[in-house]
């Protein structure tokens, strides 16, 4: 907090000077410092080093080292002035496999490959990473933004203590610095060594590494933090990993992003892999793998893959990472943001790494698991208009054709509904979805807004059927609206919320759940809440 103080005091009084001065120039270059400086303090109170947008290749923006130029020029010369009058050498072996160092220059790679090092951890947030692509080096490296004086989050010390030791299991040499190295460097580097030995002390493995570094050394508030952080057993390598792919998801996107996923993924995780097969589906898979214990089961595939996958999961200490490779990817959409359509894959990576869980709720109809919805009427048949050659040529487009061809035939039913323990009511529809989540995309689940999934409700929505065109595109419009305002509007379509929904109809019921079409002479659904702990984008 001290450094948000400082930062604080050194741009007021930088405001004021800005104010005082007669030259309009001298006055926009103080102005310019002090906002610089206070967004910089502003980061600090907020622990939100990646204010400098410092990418993991180690590349600042152009146009954020703008912003900050002031800053930024200012710690580049103290920097440099303190790294020629640094009284160890830049680089020092702590031990076989391990170095500390401070901010390493394109000088310095000599001394790199005379040691034998071959993995670079950046933990500052406040300096371009040399380009390790550009110096035709074989070097891994990566970048966890740490502010100076300051401290990692959990999922960032995680991060770096599983990236280490996966290197040094690969009898790769790993350098870990930050500015100087003294402070950040050496927090992660203790902690690496803390999770090597748990009956370690944090001021012996300290001792240890100021033996051979000896400006090691960490501030109150890092020392406190790292020892709370051992003394709760929180610095443990938990890097086992089991991946469940199915390679015909989707349009078969396994065999061309496998190399992707296993590059990214394996620097963090020691990584099984288990695909599925004609013979074994995703629920026998997942069933082996808990008998791994890892830390994480990964379904790579499409929502009846991550479902499969799931059921084995639920009520169970296993966390689930989804990698969407599927055509809808529903469950992903909502989990991750709109970002896992444009980028899934690496979306979905950067998520499992970072280790972000939350748990939410799912539901079962007629006892099979249900994560997203279970429909009737117009979702129904637009899935199965969608077939599986359909969307292996046109994708999502193929359901959108499919709703247009469901929507023209404006097909509704006679169902005998019961909500909880209230009295069963009839219901005309051509449109019943009972949603435990949904993306905003789900057009026909949002008359309550997009569903919560960790409310520990059903949302229950319908559509009133009418003759005239004009009224069904009315009701879809608004829950267009609802889905984007979080409103209900009420006119055309209908919303409630329950924990047990039964349905039946005038005969059979034809359904389609998590984007499987069945059929059954009732449906009962029921909620189950905060059953499945899942990586999520941080909310």
């Amino acid at each position: 907090m001290w450094a948000a103080i400082s930062y604080s005091l050194l741009a007021l009084l930088l405001i004021f000077v800005g104010w005082e001065v007669s030259s309009v120039y001298f006055a926009i270059v103080f102005y310019w410092t002090a906002l610089s400086l206070l967004l910089v303090s502003a980061a600090y109170i907020f622990n939100a080093a990646k204010i400098f947008r410092k990418r993991e290749n180690g590349v600042i923006p152009f146009y954020i080292r703008w912003a900050f130029v002031p800053f930024l020029f200012g710690v580049q010369i103290y920097n440099a002035w303190s790294r020629k009058h640094d009284k160890v050498p830049p680089i020092q072996q702590i031990n076989d496999n391990l170095f500390l160092a401070c901010r390493l220059f394109p000088s310095d790679i000599d001394t790199l490959k005379d040691n034998g090092i071959t993995a670079i951890l950046d933990v500052t947030c406040e300096f371009d990473g040399l380009e390790w692509s550009s110096t035709q080096e074989n070097i891994n490296y990566l970048n966890i933004p740490v502010l100076d004086h300051s401290i990692p989050t959990h999922s960032q010390l995680n991060q770096a203590i599983n990236w280490i030791h996966n290197h040094i299991k690969e009898d790769r040499r790993v350098v870990v610095h930050c500015a100087l190295g003294r402070g950040r460097s050496v927090f992660v580097m203790a902690a690496y060594l803390l999770s090597q030995n748990k009956n370690a002390d944090v001021h012996e493995v300290l001792a240890q590494i100021k033996e051979t570094r000896e400006t090691a050394n960490l501030n109150k508030h890092q020392l406190r933090h790292l020892a709370k952080r051992h003394k709760k057993g929180e610095l443990v390598i938990k890097n086992k990993a089991v991946l469940i792919a199915n390679p015909v998801s989707g349009t078969r996107l396994w065999q061309e992003k496998e190399h992707l996923i296993v590059a990214r993924l394996s620097a963090y995780y020691d990584l099984k892999i288990l695909t599925t097969s004609k013979d074994v589906n995703g629920v026998e898979l997942a069933k082996q793998a808990i008998k791994h214990n890892p830390d994480i089961v990964i379904a790579c595939g499409g929502d009846g893959t991550v479902t499969e996958v799931a059921s084995v999961l639920i009520n169970t200490k296993f966390k689930l990472g989804i990698i969407p490779l599927g055509t809808a990817n529903a469950l992903a959409h909502v989990l991750m943001g709109i970002s896992s359509k444009l980028i899934p894959v690496e979306q979905a990576c950067d998520l499992i790494i970072d280790g972000q869980t939350s748990l939410i709720d799912t539901a079962y109809c007629n006892n099979e698991l249900v994560l997203l919805l279970a429909g009737i009427g117009f979702e129904q048949s637009m899935i199965e208009k969608a077939d599986r050659e359909s969307k292996n040529k046109s994708g999502q487009l193929a359901y959108l054709s499919g709703f247009f061809e469901a929507f023209g035939e404006e097909k509704s039913q006679l169902l005998n509904v019961k909500i909880d323990d209230n009295e069963p009511q009839e219901i005309c529809t051509n449109s019943f979805i009972v949603a435990n989540a949904a993306p905003f995309t789900t057009l026909l689940a949002q008359g309550g807004g997009q569903p919560d999934h960790s409310d520990g409700l059903l949302d229950v929505n319908w559509l009133t059927p009418n003759k005239e065109d004009s009224t069904t595109v009315l009701s879809i419009a608004e829950l267009m609206f609802s889905s984007l305002t979080q409103t209900q509007l009420a006119i055309n379509s209908h919303h409630t919320n329950a924990k047990k929904v039964e349905i039946t109809g005038e005969g059979d019921l034809k359904y389609v759940l998590d984007g499987e079409v069945k059929t059954a002479k009732k449906l009962v659904i029921t909620i189950e809440p905060a059953s499945l702990n899942v990586i999520c984008k941080e909310q």
